[in-house]
């Protein structure tokens, strides 16, 4: 029951060592101010949610950002008018004394606008499916950059490959990696080196598996290009927290990342505490940890996802949903007890690596016992726990090894009111390690317990109020557990980005909405102020809809959040 032998020389170069934590090697790209690769500690960024013409705006959200920690700053350019107000935005963000951020433009369906903008800014973000054809426009925009030292990222999105990869390579992480590579050749054949790659998705899974691939296909062809991570669309609140620490904190764990965002459907303030904690939380890893030798790598499957088998004891393995240590029944107790179910509580500082040896070594003895991973935190704030947590035990769940988890917290005196004021959101309860636990699956899209919103943080392309939208939504429907709704901002990244969720809501002009099934356009130009009932009459349409329990407590109660 061993799994298939992968390509062992590929799976290898993903990550220097599946054991012994060290950073991915990169070389140096300057954007402004800031330096990234190398041996830089990874750097933070943000984007801006208002329009690019409104320049007071954008040099407020540069200072909000800033006095954050953040010195990198994005805006979208969706035409000339604003690839032109770039200049306007850095000569008063010089003269407001924030010329320590570096500024970046983001360029879609427009290559004339890119070489505008690299005569104003320090980074262009392109994306290959919408740019154009690489040969034709590509060699002319590496020559605006050379002249400014501006730094080029190829930003490629799941949900907008270009037509030609998605018919050869379908939408898939592979097809996402062909599309980078094919403009990184086009790049190293101009002799062009300041540049980064990203490979975002929502879809945390294929996000992870296409970073993993690139890795291993750019160290293949010996390029060491640093890489941007983030998931995106990932929403608000602690689930969009969560998922974005799972999808990260993967890719963190093996040493990959050079500079990280994550994107909330909040101010742009707000995500920088969040991707700066992921950051430190694994500038602490020094490799030196006492991890096991894995004995046979080929067991490995980092680029698909693959469940671990195991034999079933109660309601735990044997291809049954991964379940929390408090969800288990009287059998499977028993088989903790009994040995039936192996329990790995970690002890290292390097949790995933770790538990990855052990499972693998378990695989290769023929051991086919449920896991249950468990590890102890001492942590005093639920955000930070929440963070680690999904760092630790995501990347196992995203790679299928895991039947179970087990999230414990101790301090070391008790906690009191003094530390939790009445009602804080930020209290450690059993309730809500749970809770944390439910999200860190549906993160890795392993077990669906609650509704998922797919939602885009905003930027000056954004045709409504994105934050009061998703919080109105969210409040009609956020009873209907395992359903994906998106939340997108206009028609750029929104169908393709959120194409894997059941419905999707769409700017499509100023006040209008586009309401989507799957993929698939019903109802357009709605105005919004109508938008919202003909979403939920929409899911009432195709059968998806179910009245809200009313007397459920949320997470006031174990046993209602379980149910």
């Amino acid at each position: 029951m061993l799994r298939a032998a992968h390509n062992t020389f590929i799976m290898k170069k993903f990550t220097p060592s599946l054991t012994r934590f060290s950073r991915r090697k990169a070389h140096e790209v300057r954007i402004g101010s800031i330096s990234i690769g190398s041996n830089h500690p990874i750097a933070v960024q943000s984007m801006a949610n208002c329009s690019t013409m409104d320049t007071d705006a954008c040099v407020e959200q540069i200072r909000a950002v800033r006095d954050a920690g953040c010195r990198i700053m994005r805006f979208t350019a969706p035409g000339k008018r604003e690839g032109e107000n770039l200049r306007e935005i850095a000569a008063a963000a010089r003269e407001a004394g924030l010329n320590d951020v570096a500024l970046v433009a983001d360029i879609h369906f427009t290559p004339d606008v890119a070489e505008i903008a690299a005569q104003y800014v320090d980074k262009v973000r392109i994306n290959p499916g919408n740019y154009g054809r690489m040969e034709d426009r590509l060699p002319a925009l590496l020559a605006r950059c050379r002249e400014r030292g501006v730094a080029l990222r190829i930003g490629v999105n799941h949900g907008s490959l270009a037509a030609h990869m998605v018919d050869r390579w379908g939408d898939t992480p592979r097809g996402m990696v062909e599309s980078a590579m094919e403009f990184l050749r086009g790049c190293r054949a101009e002799g062009f080196d300041q540049v980064v790659v990203s490979m975002k998705s929502s879809n945390v899974r294929v996000m992870v598996h296409a970073y993993r691939l690139l890795a291993a296909t750019m160290a293949a062809e010996g390029m060491d290009y640093p890489l941007h991570l983030g998931v995106t669309e990932a929403g608000d609140g602690s689930d969009a927290r969560i998922k974005s620490a799972v999808g990260i904190g993967a890719l963190l764990a093996d040493g990959i990342g050079d500079t990280i965002r994550v994107s909330l459907t909040e101010p742009p303030q707000n995500e920088i505490p969040v991707a700066q904690a992921l950051a430190d939380y694994f500038a602490e890893r020094t490799g030196e940890e006492p991890i096991e030798e894995i004995r046979n790598e080929s067991l490995y499957s980092p680029y698909e996802y693959r469940r671990r088998t195991s034999n079933a004891i109660g309601n735990i393995g044997g291809g049954q949903l991964p379940l929390l240590w408090e969800e288990l029944n009287d059998t499977a107790q028993e088989g903790v007890r009994g040995g039936e179910v192996a329990l790995l509580e970690a002890v290292t500082g390097n949790p995933v690596a770790e538990w990855r040896a052990r499972i693998l070594n378990m695989e290769a003895e023929g051991d086919y016992r449920p896991v249950i991973l468990a590890r102890c935190y001492h942590e005093t704030s639920l955000t930070t726990l929440q963070l680690k947590a999904a760092a630790d035990f995501g990347p196992l769940l995203l790679d299928g090894l895991a039947d179970g988890i087990r999230i414990q917290n101790e301090t070391s005196s008790p906690l009191s009111e003094h530390d939790y004021p009445a009602g804080s959101s930020d209290s450690i309860t059993p309730e809500r390690l749970a809770s944390t636990g439910l999200s860190i699956f549906q993160a890795a899209r392993v077990r669906m317990s609650k509704t998922e919103y797919i939602a885009c943080p905003g930027c000056g392309r954004t045709l409504y109020d994105l934050q009061h939208t998703l919080a109105a939504i969210r409040a009609r429907t956020s009873h209907l557990k395992g359903l994906k709704i998106g939340v997108m901002g206009c028609i750029v990244n929104g169908p393709g980005e959120m194409a894997d969720a059941d419905y999707g809501y769409v700017g499509a002009g100023r006040g209008l909405v586009t309401l989507y099934k799957g993929r698939e356009v019903v109802r357009r130009a709605i105005p919004q102020e109508e938008a919202i009932d003909a979403l939920v009459a929409l899911i009432q349409e195709y059968g998806d809809w179910v009245e809200p329990n009313h007397t459920a407590t949320g997470d006031t109660n174990l046993s209602n959040l379980l149910s």
